[in-house]
């Protein structure tokens, strides 16, 4: 029995001289619809897929390749005699190869796609073939990535007896069908927490480690994702690690919360400074100033592009501190400023991500935990709902506290809890930074220290409710004018008192904003 390459593939890229050499090696070429026409115009000679399953192109495409013929060619056992000798008597071809690939679901529809045109984009002939060649794959190669495509060639030229590359095409295959139809379920389903929930994520690369230099890591994409770290690309310096690629990320929640020009230095996934400028020099400016300590080795992300100023402040950081910096990323940098900081430190990751507008309408966010994970509905503070909040003390705030009130409480629900910042009482950065901490007067602590005299008239800012009164009575020994917290303790009174017994502005906003 001569034997048979089914090719059924969306993505032609590289399907005419494959399907040469499998001719060359004795293939008989099987193929339907624009498959089979453009091996046609290339003077490859092809069994059309009907004369193998006695039935006709149907239902618009529908019903192709889905038939007892198809399936029982891929899915016979040639090493049971039992099975050979059914297959001759039923005239069952013996397909050996399969290539498809499917209708493009992942790539053309999203949220806004009607149901009518995305139900049309769901493959089902080509997810049946490629199952029932992955599940054979002892005998069957199961092809759907043109990249595959010369290593079966070789393969198949070897004549080797063994079946590593056909076991590593089934997985590849099944990794595939489950990214593709969970793409599908995702579309489908409007369930906030449906029962079963199937992770979707396609290889961007490689990373140059995990947390450690000792763990492997690789970076993941979800379908049409919109995320502006899809454009993420290296202008010079070191390749990405686990942490660096997630301190970008942290910076880019923090920074694409302001229209205005805005930097911030990211150290372990949380600000150390975070400044808003005039010009994106004065934003990262103020984000140095308020912690160069920490910005020492620390990430650096911006909403605006780097030009030659701004990049001359990262030399004079480097010059006058003995500081570097691991990454800098920034939507995009002139050249002027490429060839600025590539007089700084060569090993420095240099890196654009083009829109910061563009991110996801994602509706769940991941915590994972031993044996599973967690989901959870996203935490979108971009738009701050001053409406809801509450004036607690008898002091009111005045309109320049109030629009810094705004920008602390915008800076803290990208802190990693628990956590207190104080701003500067005129300029919107940070001055000190309590994060991470396992008690709120512990987090005082550290953000009144670190912002010293600049305490005096500033503003202070906390995730979650004062459990006692004691972090008012420490920021009113250093000063503090107004604060900004959700409230909700049931000791609230106590806090109240304190403020208004040393003459501070205390506004509740109803949420708390929790960062972990």
């Amino acid at each position: 029995m001569k034997k048979c390459a089914l090719l059924s593939v969306y993505d032609k890229s590289k399907i005419v001289p494959f399907a040469r050499k499998l001719v060359k090696l004795g293939f008989l070429i099987v193929s339907s619809g624009g498959t089979a026409e453009l091996l046609k115009k290339n003077a490859i000679p092809v069994t059309p897929v009907e004369y193998i399953t006695g039935n006709p192109e149907s239902f618009d495409g529908r019903m192709k390749t889905i038939s007892f013929q198809i399936e029982s060619g891929i899915l016979y056992d040639r090493s049971k005699s039992k099975h050979i000798r059914e297959a001759k008597e039923l005239k069952i071809p013996q397909i050996d190869v399969v290539v498809c690939n499917f209708y493009p679901f992942d790539r053309v529809v999203d949220e806004s796609t009607s149901e009518t045109k995305a139900i049309e984009q769901i493959d089902v002939g080509g997810p049946t073939m490629m199952r029932a060649a992955a599940k054979n794959f002892k005998h069957v190669y199961a092809v759907f990535d043109p990249a595959d495509y010369d290593r079966v060639i070789l393969d198949l030229k070897s004549k080797s007896t063994d079946n590593d590359l056909r076991k590593e095409l089934a997985a590849k295959t099944f990794s595939y069908i489950a990214w593709y139809d969970t793409h599908i379920a995702g579309y489908l389903n409007d369930e906030e927490f449906p029962e079963y929930y199937p992770l979707n994520g396609k290889k961007v690369a490689d990373l140059r480690y995990g947390d450690n230099p000792h763990q492997k890591a690789a970076w993941y994409f979800q379908p049409q994702t919109k995320s502006a770290l899809k454009s993420l690309t290296k202008v010079s310096g070191r390749d990405l690690s686990v942490t660096n690629l997630t301190d970008i990320n942290a910076g880019l929640e923090s920074v694409r919360l302001f229209k205005e020009p805005t930097a911030v230095v990211i150290k372990h996934n949380t600000p150390c400074g975070i400044g808003v400028g005039k010009t994106p020099a004065e934003s990262l400016a103020r984000a140095i100033e308020a912690d160069p300590v920490s910005a020492f080795g620390g990430v650096i992300v911006m909403n605006k592009p780097m030009d030659l100023e701004t990049a001359k402040l990262v030399k004079k950081f480097k010059q006058e501190n003995g500081s570097h910096l691991d990454i800098i990323a920034a939507p995009e940098l002139t050249k002027t400023a490429i060839k600025q900081l590539s007089e700084v430190r060569k090993t420095t990751g240099i890196y654009t991500f083009g829109d910061i507008a563009q991110k996801d309408v994602v509706r769940h966010q991941i915590r994972w935990i031993d044996g599973g994970y967690a989901l959870q509905t996203l935490h979108n503070t971009i738009d701050v709902a001053t409406k809801d909040w509450k004036v607690m003390t008898k002091k009111k705030p005045t309109k320049a506290q109030m629009k810094q009130l705004i920008t602390a409480w915008k800076f803290i629900t990208r802190v990693k809890s628990n956590s207190i910042l104080v701003v500067d009482k005129k300029l919107p950065m940070t001055r000190g930074i309590g994060t991470g901490q396992t008690s709120r007067i512990g987090a005082a602590k550290i953000a009144l220290s670190q912002a010293d005299s600049y305490t005096i008239g500033a503003i202070m800012a906390s995730d979650a409710f004062f459990p006692f009164s004691d972090t008012v009575e420490l920021a009113a020994m250093y000063q503090i004018a107004a604060i900004v917290q959700p409230g909700g303790s049931y000791r609230d009174k106590d806090s109240i008192y304190a403020a208004d017994k040393a003459g501070i502005v205390m506004v509740f906003t109803g949420r708390r904003v929790f960062w972990h």
